[in-house]
């Protein structure tokens, strides 16, 4: 206890009753857990076999059972520290029997739930192009999630076909399933509770055993994980939740803050220790972080403090474009690196979406600085980069037949690999390409049906030869390569948050593409190509751990690093454009305590940075600072002069505008704007089908119902023109309100 301060003391000796521990970033809460479970054993005399830790991660659950074993003189081995799934796991192979499953389940992983989708479609008959199966799986994950049958998501759509055809495909997936004797990860915690709830026999023999109960990161718990602990602490309350709802930063996968900011209603005579105490950054970080998150309203009253020094300043820096904000990045840490003797490992670089990695990357490449891409692919190693640049490929170089192998059937047009073999085996008898044999599909034995098939990708190679030819910009032929080949639409119907990824990744593409041509006398395919495939070889760097790191916002959770560098700064990009454009505020609150996670990463040095202009969808925006810097106090903040007088300027453009607008007649959104020197224009949307928002029309108005590919049905409630767009208010059946462009909504008007 002596290395414990008083607030962790007071979490530790709190056993009885639920507890509500609230740990900031770098509180040191999982040393108040394996401290409390020790207390419990040897100061309380509670048996180690009745007390329970849950964790979200393997890694997590490991580090904390080795931690318990070091502190623990005896029966560290009876205490159970589990995942969540973990526990479930252990439960159902004793008494899934009762609810008639055999005891030796198998557990699906996504390969297989996708081929038992993918039989219910064609048992169901319903096209897969209008019903994705990537997108159906999400659907289906989200009722389990929110502990919804199949015959309860039917009832909750009522009248809406979209849903309905969801709820068939639920039912005969979760039919398939029995059937195969098999569980998904959602069903592990969808049975458990199920379990709980019809055998109560069952339930009161694992709430006599686990007593005294434990949760991590609480803030990150879902509904029907929600459900699951309060069956368990049911009978005996003892339960302790450990969480910061600042840190709640993954609404996306399903996380519920309210289990968290409602934990005192759900337990009225619960405990609240606030675990304020930081161990690991500097006063100026610290301050920068309380003065961000002080702007959300849905958040518990708490402020991290330290006793470390001031340290340095938080840094601000704002560049002319995002090439300069990644190579002032660069040298700044190579300038550390070689002043400062830092090891490369010191340093990481966060941003808000992945496809921000790709300029920072190239940066580092070129200055021969290692790195490494935590938590995904280099971007040139992404699946959707590797597909799209492979049509590149094929169209500069008929004889790459890796190149030709990758997108022959991509996206799936009934090329089989069979038919791609017996073209190989005609190629090879007469010595010429894959492609080449291609365009001979007539003459190859074998190929039957497939001949037809094989002959419309030919020709769709052709059509985009001959495209270039004829002078095309190569930032035009991207586009047309991803809406004739039906890539994009894939995407765009699929409406999942990985789908979403790859979109910003192939839009960012598009920027590299639009790039090369501004800044190449005569561009080329072929030395665009060459370009990408140098700056893409990451493989020569050396091996070894001093290596910069670069990481999405969502991966560093958890992770500290003496410097930070959160790059990106700009409203549109962080906060997100989405979440500045919903009616939910709690979508910017989110952005927001994403922020908080990036800055209290930061140990001893934190730099921020934006651009003035950025490019996106290969048009360049202007964007204003981001709302997140300028609620951070000038005091522990340095910013250049031309810095400052920007923001300034900003304020007084939003002003003026919003006074010009007025004077027009013309209706006012209290969203934010973006200004140029030149205009003064609404944002556009991150990423549509198309990729140059021409003028946009629109067949429906208020009261129209329409539907949205991810959102559902809603009712048209607002409708505002602005330049070449309009901003379209819909109140959505299934998710409330949302405000959102029209090009980018892709709204469709349904016939009533």
């Amino acid at each position: 206890m002596s290395n414990l301060n008083d607030m962790q003391q007071a979490a530790v000796q709190c056993t009885e009753g639920p507890l509500l521990l609230l740990a900031g970033a770098g509180s040191g809460k999982t040393r108040v857990l394996t401290h409390r479970i020790a207390y419990l054993i040897e100061q309380k005399d509670v048996n180690p076999f009745q007390i329970l830790a849950i964790t979200f991660t393997n890694k997590a659950a490991g580090e904390m059972r080795e931690r318990v074993n070091r502190i623990v003189s005896f029966g560290a081995e009876s205490v159970w520290v589990s995942t969540f799934h973990s526990l479930c796991v252990r439960i159902l192979r004793r008494y899934i029997h009762l609810l008639e499953y055999d005891n030796h389940f198998t557990i699906y992983d996504s390969e297989d739930q996708k081929a038992v989708v993918k039989a219910c479609l064609k048992k169901l008959n319903i096209d897969p192009k209008q019903y994705p199966e990537r997108m159906l799986l999400s659907e289906i994950s989200r009722a389990k999630e929110k502990f919804l049958s199949p015959q309860e998501l039917e009832r909750k759509g009522e009248v809406d076909f979209w849903k309905k055809q969801v709820a068939r495909v639920y039912a005969a997936y979760q039919a398939q399933l029995r059937q195969s004797n098999a569980l998904d990860f959602d069903d592990l915690l969808f049975k458990t509770v199920e379990l709980f709830q019809f055998h109560p026999e069952v339930l009161d023999s694992y709430q006599e055993r686990f007593r005294y109960i434990m949760v991590d990161e609480y803030q990150d718990t879902n509904h029907i994980q929600f459900l699951l602990i309060r069956q368990l602490a049911a009978k005996y309350r003892n339960l302790c939740v450990v969480g910061d709802d600042d840190q709640s930063i993954y609404k996306f996968r399903g996380a519920n803050i309210y289990n968290i900011l409602n934990f005192e209603e759900e337990y009225p005579e619960a405990q609240v220790i606030k675990l304020e105490q930081n161990y690991r950054s500097t006063k100026n970080i610290l301050n920068a972080a309380n003065s961000v998150i002080a702007n959300n309203t849905g958040r518990k009253d708490k402020a991290l403090w330290t006793e470390h020094e001031e340290g340095d300043k938080v840094q601000y820096s704002l560049y002319d474009t995002e090439y300069m904000e990644a190579e002032y990045t660069i040298r700044e840490i190579e300038k550390c690196h070689e002043e400062e003797n830092r090891p490369y490992h010191d340093f990481a670089i966060l941003y808000r979406t992945n496809a921000q990695s790709r300029i920072y990357e190239e940066k580092l490449i070129m200055r021969n600085i290692p790195y490494r891409l935590i938590g995904g692919q280099n971007f040139y190693g992404r699946k959707e980069i590797k597909d799209i640049l492979g049509y590149l490929k094929v169209i500069d170089n008929g004889r790459d037949d890796m190149a030709v192998r990758r997108v022959v059937n991509v996206p799936k047009r009934g090329i089989g690999a069979a038919s791609v073999e017996k073209v190989q085996a005609y190629a090879d008898t007469y010595d010429m390409g894959l492609l080449e044999a291609m365009f001979e599909a007539d003459d190859v034995p074998g190929l039957n049906r497939a001949v037809g098939k094989i002959r419309s990708f030919t020709d769709l190679i052709q059509d985009f030869r001959n495209m270039l030819k004829k002078g095309m910009l190569l930032s035009e032929l991207y586009e047309q390569i991803l809406e004739r080949t039906g890539y994009w639409q894939e995407l765009v119907a699929e409406h999942t948050e990985e789908a979403e990824g790859r979109m910003e990744n192939l839009t960012e593409l598009k920027n590299k593409i639009v790039k090369y041509e501004e800044d190449t006398e005569h561009p080329s395919l072929s030395e665009l190509l060459e370009e990408i495939a140098l700056v893409a070889e990451v493989d020569s760097l050396e091996e070894s751990e001093e290596k910069v790191l670069l990481m999405t916002l969502h991966s560093a959770k958890g992770l500290e690093f003496p410097c930070v560098f959160l790059g990106g700064m700009e409203d549109g990009l962080f906060p997100s454009r989405m979440a500045m454009y919903s009616e939910d505020p709690d979508e910017v609150e989110e952005e927001r305590r994403l922020c908080y996670v990036g800055i209290t990463r930061a140990m001893e040095r934190l730099c921020l940075s934006g651009a003035r202009q950025r490019m996106t969808n290969g048009t360049t925006n202007f964007n204003p600072i981001s709302r997140f810097v300028k609620e951070i106090p000038e005091e522990v903040l340095t910013i250049g002069g031309q810095e400052r007088y920007a923001i300034r300027r900003e304020k007084e453009l939003g002003r003026q505008a919003r006074e010009s607008l007025s004077g027009q007649g013309t209706s006012v959104s209290s969203k934010p704007y973006s200004y140029s020197a030149k205009s003064i224009r609404p944002e556009k949307p991150a990423f549509g089908k198309e990729f140059k928002v021409e003028k946009t029309e629109v067949d429906y108005g208020i009261g129209d119902t329409v539907r949205h590919i991810r959102f559902g049905t809603g009712v048209v409630t607002g409708l505002v023109a602005g330049g070449k767009d309009y901003e379209v208010t819909v109140d959505f059946e299934r998710v409330g309100v949302k405000r959102m462009f029209a090009s980018f909504a892709k709204l469709k008007k349904i016939d009533s």
